[in-house]
């Protein structure tokens, strides 16, 4: 599904100098390029503030600990998205609210998200799916009126630019109270380990969320709140700093691969290819198409056999999971999102992809379909 050895291979010099000045200094927690990074990732998404931490589940946590959340508060978010997002709701004694998607987009129903909004509701988490930007300007309205908090899941799509209705841009998990993204090898802008950051433009809070990211300490030693230990590494810094400067390179290839997939799928009644919205560029962390009167676990059983690797994003909704078992949802209450788990499956997408490899999985994908 992801060619990271390709990858490297590209920017195998700056990484192995990089690591190699790391292990050298011996700065491997909080280190010169950690600093830098960050410079770099503030710069690139003209944000005031970004506080890296240990992965994208942690800046979730992190995030909801240092609006102040509550136990009981309700946090609104999508059901069709991996369990993180929901997963630090409920540990941090919060209450999930889980709204249905778009079928076409796979992004978060801003007009279930208005539905399900109540007194209790403190906070919308919007997923950035597979690659481009949920409907952000209809979604921040919606929190203004209310008085709500936006933590933007933007683990998959970073990179990305909104674009509002008067004309002006801003990148992925920009918007908001509070961006969240990881830094997991497979991601877009991916370390070689964990790894994963917050932004936001709120200075007070900048300060709250690197606090809570070092212990609850803004002085060695000197604890004001309940925290946590989540650090970005120096040598996954490293191995950012040399990605991000290629970051808008690999979208360009993710898009290329996509509109070849686009061209020769895209008129097979047995295939739904993944929709684009105007508001948001897409920088495909996923290619996802839907299919129609197919046995899917057979086909990606086939497709294996030929060398072809096919993933489920994803498989069991979260209101249908165990651990998120609950009175309030029950199967039939999201049938989009119901219908997706049941029919969506994801292509190699990457950006070592070249049109030999493109046209393999392709032509083996129809013949199968045929």
């Amino acid at each position: 599904m992801v060619d990271l050895k390709g990858q490297y291979q590209k920017i195998k010099a700056e990484v192995d100098s990089g690591i190699q000045e790391v292990i050298n200094n011996t700065a491997f927690i909080n280190g010169p390029a950690v600093k830098e990074f960050q410079a770099d990732l503030e710069k690139y998404l003209n944000v005031k503030h970004v506080i890296p931490c240990a992965n994208g589940t942690d800046a979730l946590q992190i995030a909801m600990m240092a609006l102040g959340l509550k136990p009981g508060d309700e946090v609104i978010t999508a059901s069709f998205t991996y369990v993180a997002t929901a997963e630090v709701i409920g540990l941090l004694g919060l209450t999930p609210v889980l709204v249905d998607v778009y079928p076409d987009t796979f992004d978060i129903d801003v007009e279930a998200i208005e539905k399900a909004i109540t007194p209790k509701t403190k906070a919308i988490v919007p997923v950035h799916l597979f690659g481009q930007c949920a409907d952000m300007e209809r979604i921040m309205s919606l929190a203004k009126k209310h008085q709500l908090y936006v933590i933007e899941d933007v683990a998959q799509a970073i990179g990305a630019d909104y674009t509002f209705s008067n004309g002006t841009k801003a990148k992925a998990g920009t918007i908001g109270t509070i961006g969240c993204t990881s830094f997991f090898p497979s991601k877009n802008l991916g370390c070689y380990g964990d790894g994963g950051a917050m932004y936001t433009n709120d200075d007070e809070l900048a300060k709250k969320l690197k606090m809570i990211s070092h212990h609850g300490q803004s002085v060695q030693y000197v604890h004001d709140v309940l925290g946590c230990n989540s650090r970005l590494d120096t040598i996954q810094a490293v191995v950012l700093k040399a990605k991000l400067k290629h970051l808008d390179e690999y979208a360009q290839a993710r898009n290329k691969a996509a509109a070849y997939y686009d061209r020769v799928l895209g008129n097979h009644p047995k295939i739904k290819i993944p929709a684009r919205v105007k508001h948001s560029t897409h920088v495909f962390h996923q290619y996802t198409i839907q299919l129609n009167g197919v046995d899917r676990t057979k086909l990606r059983e086939q497709l294996a056999e030929r060398g072809i690797p096919a993933m489920i994003y994803y498989p069991i909704p979260l209101h249908e999971q165990k651990a998120f078992k609950s009175e309030r949802f029950k199967k039939g209450d999201f049938p989009v999102t119901e219908k997706l788990c049941a029919t969506v499956l994801s292509l190699p997408m990457h950006t070592e992809l070249d049109e030999d490899t493109l046209k393999y999985i392709t032509d083996n994908l129809l013949e199968l379909l045929n």
